[in-house]
């Protein structure tokens, strides 16, 4: 935790990050605690995330460059203390933060769409995944803990 933080204390945040399945899962099930990676393993988006915040991933596909649509969250969880860090993955030094994880089942998010409060235009709903990660609601991201069978108390969302 920054001083900053100490200091001026807020509620955690929630983010939806993107991946195809194969790599979110990756992230859950490689290592632990897990991680996450976003937008091809840039560093600033993951300076907006802060230890305690939530986060779902979103998988467009189950494949990087599937052409197949998948459109299912994968997995969610609370990212961890810490920053975000340079990790070797042989040549490719992508940043990544660490997440522990919560047991939960992929989601189709189409039976959501109507209930999920970023969707601004129910015929452009995926235009907002185009960034790799962006914050929701607490609304949003307990609608999607829920759909996903989530330990919702683990995450510190209400029942």
């Amino acid at each position: 935790m920054t001083v900053t933080q100490a200091l001026f204390p807020t509620d955690p945040s929630n983010w939806i990050a993107v991946a195809c399945a194969e790599h979110a899962c990756r992230g859950r099930d490689e290592l632990k605690p897990g991680f996450m990676q976003v937008c091809h393993g840039k560093r600033g988006p993951l300076a907006r995330v802060h230890p305690g915040d939530r986060v779902a991933y979103y998988a467009p596909t189950v494949t990087m460059g599937g052409k197949d649509p998948y459109q299912h969250f994968v997995c969610i969880g609370l990212v961890e203390d810490g920053e975000p860090y340079a990790f070797d993955m042989g040549g490719f030094v992508p940043f990544r933060r660490d997440v522990r994880y919560v047991a939960a089942k992929e989601a189709p998010i189409r039976p959501l769409l109507d209930a999920l409060e970023f969707v601004e235009d129910r015929t452009r709903w995926g235009y907002k995944f185009r960034f790799g990660l962006f914050a929701v609601s607490d609304h949003d991201m307990g609608l999607i803990a829920h759909a996903m069978a989530a330990d919702v108390a683990a995450l510190g969302l209400p029942a």
